[in-house]
C-alpha cells in the first residue's frame, strides 16, 4: 500500500511521470530527485549552493506534505554534475542537517534533468 504525495510548494513533476514523494507502507516517505526548480517562477534558479538550497527546499516542502520535517530525514543521495562542486553543496547542505544529518550519497554524474547542477533526492521517516 502506498500513498502519493504531493504540494504546491515544489516544482510539479514533469510531464505527470512521476509524483514528488510516496509515502510507502511502513511510514517511508522518498521524495522524487529535486533540482533547484523554483516552483513558483518554474525557472532554474543560479548556481550550485543556489540550486543546492532550492532542491532542499523542495523536499522540506515534500517532507512536510507527506507530514515530517527534515529531522526525519534519513538518507539522501545528492547528484552533482561536476564534483568539484561537492564544497558549495556541502555549505548550503549543512545548514539543512546542522544535527544528526542523515546517512548520505554524493557522486558526479554525466547530466542532470534541465541543465541543472545538483540533483537531491530523500528518504524520511514519518511518525
Amino acid at each position: 500500500m502506498k500513498e502519493t504525495i504531493s504540494t504546491s510548494h515544489a516544482p510539479a513533476p514533469i510531464h505527470n511521470l512521476y509524483s514528488q514523494g510516496v509515502l510507502g507502507e511502513g511510514k517511508f516517505l522518498f521524495t522524487s530527485g529535486q533540482v533547484g526548480l523554483n516552483p513558483k517562477s518554474g525557472t532554474l534558479v543560479d548556481g550550485v549552493q543556489e540550486q543546492t538550497r532550492q532542491a532542499l527546499e523542495n523536499i522540506s516542502a515534500i517532507v512536510k506534505a507527506g507530514g515530517a520535517d527534515m529531522s526525519s530525514v534519513v538518507k539522501v543521495t545528492v547528484l552533482l554534475e561536476n564534483i568539484e562542486d561537492f564544497a558549495d553543496m556541502n555549505e548550503v547542505y549543512q545548514t539543512f542537517f546542522a544535527k544528526k544529518p542523515p546517512a548520505r550519497t554524493a557522486f558526479e554524474v554525466g547530466r542532470l534533468p534541465l541543465g541543472a547542477l545538483v540533483e537531491i533526492e530523500a528518504i524520511a521517516v514519518v511518525d
